[in-house]
């Protein structure tokens, strides 16, 4: 068994040509949540995978084995029921309304422009059809948000790193940097 236990956030750092060579290893939701689990990957090598507690592995992220080697992860397709608007009887703002009654559950959530995904529930599924929201089982990957206090890398190709803006309030370079957080007293 091969051991990883370096994940690098969406292959940054690596030449296109490195990640293109890679083996892959698919990988649906309830696995890419997990710090620690075996796999086998598109080369047929056992993988353990050994990340820091609380990480989280994302589709296009790349493990870094022992020996070197590059594993690509890939979201899986798997059952999850997607969410639009229902174009008869509703308007966008209802997919809004949506999402806020399913954060309100604390389920995982995907967020696209037009749709929401979440994972299979009969219940949470008729209520969005009371709220008429036409409800839709596919097998897709399924890529849900991080939450306020998760990882706040690149998902689906649109965040950005906080120090790329980062800022000092010291009047000379060997003071202490500041650090945003709950006791700031910024009001974001």
């Amino acid at each position: 068994m091969i051991l990883c236990s370096k994940l690098m956030p969406q292959g940054r750092g690596l030449a296109r040509v490195l990640v293109q060579r890679a083996s892959t290893l698919k990988l649906d939701w309830d696995t890419r949540q997990k710090s620690r689990f075996d796999a086998t990957d598109s080369a047929g090598r056992q993988l353990g995978v050994f990340l820091p507690r609380g990480t989280v592995v994302r589709g296009g992220d790349v493990l870094v084995a022992e020996d070197g080697s590059l594993v690509q992860v890939v979201a899986a397709p798997q059952d999850v029921l997607r969410i639009t608007a229902c174009t008869e009887h509703g308007s966008p703002f209802d997919l809004t309304r949506a999402a806020y009654h399913l954060g309100n559950r604390h389920v995982p959530i995907e967020l696209q422009p037009d749709h929401l995904k979440i994972e299979p529930d009969h219940v949470l599924a008729d209520l969005l059809r009371a709220m008429h929201m036409t409800v839709v089982a596919v097998s897709e990957a399924f890529e849900p948000e991080s939450g306020a206090y998760g990882d706040h890398g690149d998902h689906g190709g649109h965040g950005h790193g906080h120090h790329e803006h980062a800022h000092s309030h010291a009047q000379n370079d060997t003071a202490e940097p500041h650090v945003h957080g709950p006791d700031c007293q910024h009001g974001h």
